[in-house]
């Protein structure tokens, strides 16, 4: 009889099999209590989370012991297991059971192999020995870890969504900070629904700045750069945005996120065809058209229909 076949041998792979059930029905149950928030129950994907922070460098740390609650997500397996590391499908069972068959006979397993980013860690390799581990109330685990540099701290609980929010209110406080944008314009409300406009604005300000500075014989503070674009350039435009209905166009994106869409598509419209053959409101309402949804149009026709009845005999 092969060692395969021994007593003891059959009765680990029997405690594997009804480990696997309890998590799969732990997954289930998990599943169905976040059924309202699904996101609650999901692991991170680490080139999600890498897209939002853009980290700068990164740096490969050696071995060391890693406590399993700090696991948030996966490289290319954020799919296959829950927020909890429970395991989503049937077909994981095969060697999630020769994982948990290796535990249960005391055999060492090599270390898995890990991202840090944030002060949380993600899988690289070892998705099914962090879930075995971590359903068996394992506390730390042996990894091989590369960091990643971040200024924001990723928490446990924290969704794609929320991480996506508090990198923007970061960059926010960084830019007005930076700026002193508030303090010069008294407005408070620029924000962007994706990371990485701020740094969009700062150099529209500096290309404001530059091509101001060609007709004065001295450098013009940065401030008076800021003061100018935001009166002369910004707050035009998120007025014709206002005025034409736009964001009702695009749902879920803010005034500022479409400041930046429309300036792009007008130096596009004014490279193509003559520079005044398009104005903003023009170039905006083309916009609005081709990459938006018909919500705002309609209020629009209303608005027109409303300015000939008011001007009518006039």
């Amino acid at each position: 009889m092969s060692s395969d076949d021994s007593p003891i041998n059959s009765i680990y792979k029997m405690q594997a099999a009804e480990d696997f059930t309890k998590a799969r029905g732990k997954a289930v149950l998990s599943q169905i209590q976040h059924f309202l928030n699904a996101d609650k129950d999901k692991l991170l994907s680490f080139n999600d989370v890498k897209e939002i922070l853009k980290p700068k460098n990164e740096v490969y740390k050696g071995m060391q012991v890693v406590p399993i609650k700090l696991i948030v997500g996966s490289e290319g397996r954020y799919r296959d297991f829950n927020k909890y590391f429970l395991p989503r499908a049937e077909y994981l069972r095969n060697r999630w059971e020769r994982v948990d068959q290796a535990r249960l006979e005391d055999m060492t397993l090599p270390p898995i192999r890990l991202y840090e980013i944030g002060g949380a860690y993600f899988v690289r390799d070892g998705n099914h020995r962090v879930s075995v581990a971590r359903t068996q109330g394992g506390e730390s685990i042996d990894a091989e870890v590369t960091s990643l540099a971040s200024e924001i701290t990723i928490t446990p609980s924290m969704t794609v969504d929320e991480l996506r929010d508090q990198v923007l209110h970061y960059e926010k406080e960084l830019f007005y900070e930076k700026t002193s944008f508030g303090k010069l314009t008294d407005d408070y409300d620029l924000d962007f629904s994706t990371p990485g406009q701020y740094e969009v604005i700062y150099n529209h300000i500096l290309v404001h700045k530059y091509y101001l500075n060609q007709h004065i014989d001295r450098e013009l503070p940065f401030s008076d750069a800021l003061f100018s674009w935001y009166n002369n350039v910004y707050a035009p435009i998120i007025q014709i945005i206002k005025e034409e209905w736009i964001q009702l166009d695009f749902p879920g994106n803010t005034p500022s996120d479409l400041y930046v869409w429309i300036v792009k598509y007008w130096d596009s419209l004014k490279q193509k065809y003559d520079e005044d053959q398009y104005s903003m409101t023009d170039a905006a309402r083309d916009f609005s058209v081709k990459y938006g949804k018909p919500r705002g149009r309609f209020f629009r026709f209303l608005g027109a229909l409303i300015d000939q009845f008011v001007n009518f005999g006039k």
